[in-house]
């Protein structure tokens, strides 16, 4: 083959890829008007990351189910806020209470997927949220929540929710409680893409290491920034660097500076955990473009 020739086939395969990825950037479904989000799925009424806790928060017409997932010392996707089996609302595989001594003896990260999900789930009183369900479940994989989510809405008829999914990374824990944001990203966006659901996808995370990583290896993909510190929108968006599709802060933190200086970036405002309607009522006014809550049953009373 002359020259030439591959300098011209070498063009035609960066433009094809280039023009693959403006595709896949395209893909992204245009986000809800009003994002009503179900925290955990519905914390406040199932046990809180579980499928039925999903399924709930869709029949109660959120617009996105919001989730926390964890890594597997095989390397599996599950779907947990905690980094340890939590004894406020976990227990043993042989349905017993965990003390907070014991709650270390059980990492995630440090526990096969077989392991992790033959704990208990949903059958501890919670008395943080007295009005939770009980139903007998455990903790899922991500590649599971999804199908089931996704069969849930086509057997039903029902619209495409959006997946607000959180990579559970604190700097300082690689290696001892989850891996290192680039590995942590890529097992959660393969998944996601292997179930093609990514346009119906944000990821967030406390971490801007691993937002970081979201950017650099699958740019397509949307972000959002979980922010519950002090700092200006400025600051927080110097530290991370780019700019996220979503800025997401502890409701508190919300006033209407907050929401201009978002909105003058074209960045969304969805605070959390917002779980009274009269909080709900206040953050509309002010112009959030969305709310998370423990109670989606409550969307129904304000928006």
């Amino acid at each position: 083959m002359n020259k030439s020739l591959c300098i011209a086939l070498l063009g035609l395969l960066a433009l094809a890829g280039c023009k693959s990825n403006e595709k896949m950037a395209q893909q992204n479904a245009p986000l809800p008007a009003f994002d009503t989000e179900g925290h955990r799925g519905a914390r406040g009424l199932m046990p809180e990351n579980t499928i039925p806790a999903m399924i709930k928060a869709i029949d109660l017409g959120v617009t996105t189910i919001e989730m926390d997932c964890h890594i597997t010392k095989d390397g599996k996707v599950v779907v947990t806020h905690d980094p340890h089996l939590n004894p406020a609302y976990a227990r043993t595989p042989q349905g017993q209470n965990i003390t907070e001594e014991e709650s270390h003896k059980y990492a995630v990260y440090q526990m096969d997927y077989e392991q992790v999900r033959a704990f208990e789930m949903g059958t501890k009183p919670y008395d943080l949220y007295p009005q939770q369900q009980k139903t007998k479940t455990y903790i899922p994989l991500l590649a599971e929540l999804v199908d089931s989510v996704q069969a849930y809405l086509k057997e039903n008829k029902l619209p495409q929710v959006f997946y607000n999914i959180e990579v559970k990374s604190k700097e300082g824990k690689d290696g001892e409680l989850h891996p290192a944001p680039a590995e942590f990203v890529s097992r959660m966006v393969e998944v996601l893409q292997q179930k093609e659901i990514t346009p119906y996808v944000i990821i967030q995370s406390f971490d801007k290491r691993a937002l970081q990583e979201l950017r650099r290896q699958y740019p397509q993909v949307r972000a959002s920034l979980l922010v519950s510190n002090k700092l200006s929108v400025e600051e927080n968006l110097a530290e991370l660097g780019f700019t996220p599709d979503v800025y997401s802060p502890n409701a508190k933190l919300v006033d209407a500076a907050l929401i201009k200086a978002c909105h003058d970036r074209n960045i969304k405002v969805i605070p959390w955990t917002v779980n009274s309607t009269e909080d709900m009522q206040r953050l509309k006014v002010l112009g959030v473009d969305g709310i998370i809550s423990d109670y989606p049953n409550l969307f129904s009373q304000v928006l």
